[in-house]
């Protein structure tokens, strides 16, 4: 469903990514790990349009995206959970979650939608008069998959789901992301730095170390790579 060929970005004149390729199968979870600063993040942002890429290809369903705006994107089905969750926190969950839904006009379907995510994440319901920035950092990251989940996503990218949130809901939250992934067929491309909980969710893995894909493979062999292991699963 979506292939990074050869990716290159740049800040300035320091590098980010040095040709990075990755290839995510159509309603599989594959996930990128690696350390702060590796370029988890910016392959995420220059996939869904957010920076521009000096170099390479992201074709999603067979269409080359690279450097088309971010609605653009969004409305072929692919959607982004940023890093930070970065909810409107002025805003109810009910506004946020309608605003994740600004480029459909299929009211049946959002009613739907709406009705899935509370059926997923409950606590919404719940606070769903509360302003987002009330929130516990859980609840926002409940909050951000939510609201991609209504912009009607085929794929949906997810930038560290785990990161500043108590271990409890933490667990919540991936089963939820399994969930989503096995009950309604959308793809996942997870990054995320707690490489143990990624790679027991995720089919594939990739590794990334400075911009470049050091490694790649099934998710099961990655746990079980010595130098993996050592470097990012605790020894």
């Amino acid at each position: 469903m979506l292939e990074i060929s050869g990716l290159e970005v740049s800040y300035g004149a320091i590098r980010a990514l040095h040709g990075v390729s990755v290839k995510v199968p159509e309603k599989s979870i594959v996930t990128l790990i690696g350390a702060n600063g590796a370029g988890k993040s910016t392959l995420l942002r220059a996939v869904s349009g957010l920076v521009r890429a000096k170099a390479g290809t992201v074709r999603y369903d067979g269409e080359d995206i690279a450097n088309l705006p971010p609605h653009a994107i969004v409305s072929r089905g692919l959607c982004h959970v940023p890093e930070g969750r970065m909810v409107f926190a002025n805003l109810t969950i009910a506004e946020n979650l309608r605003m994740g839904a600004y480029l459909r006009k299929d009211r049946a379907g959002i009613a739907a939608d709406l009705d899935y995510c509370f059926e997923v994440f409950p606590r919404l319901k719940e606070r769903i008069g509360q302003l987002a920035g009330t929130l516990s950092g859980g609840e926002q990251q409940m909050l951000a998959i939510a609201r991609a989940i209504m912009g009607k996503p085929r794929c949906l990218m997810l930038d560290e789901p785990s990161l500043g949130i108590a271990p409890i809901l933490v667990r919540n939250i991936f089963q939820q992301i399994v969930a989503i992934n096995r009950d309604r067929g959308i793809t996942v491309l997870l990054v995320e730095q707690n490489a143990n909980l990624a790679l027991k969710v995720a089919s594939y893995g990739y590794v990334l170390e400075t911009g470049r894909v050091i490694c790649e493979n099934d998710s099961a062999v990655l746990r079980n790579d010595p130098a993996v292991r050592e470097a990012y699963l605790g020894g």
